[in-house]
């Protein structure tokens, strides 16, 4: 960031055309936070409290739900003070900072969905060398990876974001500081830094993309060589869950970044989607799809219910 940048904060101006109703946004969207972090704090405890759950799966979905709690409350609790009335500034740093970690956190989200992608191509394709395969240090060093390439593609996104001037209005359209909605903000030509944010943006969601594609076709080839239909659902019921939480996470990423002409409305109920709704979904997926993980649910209520009696 520059040293001559006359700004000191941004003013969010929230939801395009919701303008009367925040109260009601308010009220769905704190629900639909608090259940997002009921649901994938549930999930978590589930895995570490089961030891049949210590497996390289359920760590990868573990870290999933850890990022299901982290992701929304980059952007959700600033929308809901604003919601609810309260000061809709955020300060120059603070807009830096909210951008960077929702590129971090949402680009490596999208790197451990296809590492998940890779576990059950292994389990599925190579199921007796699965364990060979998938050993701990793969499993870290793969999580690392993510971690990394998600760390340099939110780097070069504020670095190029930022290092222009914002001098003039400060007026965000927007209920948070993401690129297409700073960039117009700049007091000098903002191209280069949109190029490089839509093309960095599509580049990793698409070789992403790509590597799922791969991984599910080689998947759908295995399971429809399996003779008999109890082996094909059970195969295909590891993996179900799994997709629909891809689908729901790409699908919303590339409607807001590869759109020709983009929406304001439109780019604010996707976002919507992708930062609050789709977090408390997966929750929801993994939850009541996954027998292993109700078995365990059930272990843990139980006890918390029993605990207080005892």
């Amino acid at each position: 960031m520059r040293n001559h940048t006359e700004l000191s904060e941004f003013i969010l101006l929230g939801i395009p055309q919701t303008q009367g109703v925040e109260s009601v946004l308010f009220v769905i969207f704190l629900f639909i936070y608090l259940f997002t972090l009921v649901g994938n704090l549930l999930i978590l405890t589930a895995i570490l409290s089961s030891s049949a759950l210590h497996t390289p799966m359920y760590f990868f979905l573990g870290l999933l739900s850890g990022f299901d709690i982290f992701f929304p409350s980059v952007t959700c609790p600033k929308m809901l003070l604003y919601l609810s009335g309260q000061n809709r500034a955020i300060s120059y740093r603070g807009c830096a900072t909210q951008l960077f970690f929702y590129h971090f956190l949402g680009s490596t989200e999208g790197c451990l969905y296809s590492v998940m992608a890779y576990d059950r191509f292994v389990a599925i394709c190579h199921p007796l060398r699965y364990r060979l395969i998938m050993r701990p240090g793969v499993c870290v060093g793969l999580v690392l990876g993510a971690w990394s390439v998600g760390s340099v593609h939110a780097s070069i996104l504020t670095s190029f974001t930022f290092r222009l001037t914002y001098c003039g209005p400060n007026q965000v359209d927007y209920f948070f500081c993401d690129i297409p909605a700073v960039l117009p903000l700049a007091c000098e030509d903002a191209s280069q830094a949109q190029t490089v944010g839509s093309t960095a943006v599509g580049f990793l969601a698409l070789m992403l993309w790509f590597i799922v594609c791969v991984s599910y076709t080689h998947i759908g080839i295995a399971i429809l060589k399996i003779r008999s239909t109890e082996g094909r659902k059970k195969a295909f019921s590891t993996c179900s869950a799994h997709l629909t939480a891809i689908l729901c996470a790409y699908g919303p990423v590339i409607i807001i970044y590869l759109q020709p002409t983009p929406n304001p409305l439109l780019g604010a109920i996707v976002q919507i989607l992708n930062n609050i709704v789709s977090p408390m979904l997966n929750s929801l997926i993994y939850s009541l799809r996954n027998k292993e993980v109700k078995k365990s649910l059930k272990k843990v209520f139980h006890k918390l219910v029993l605990t207080p009696h005892q």
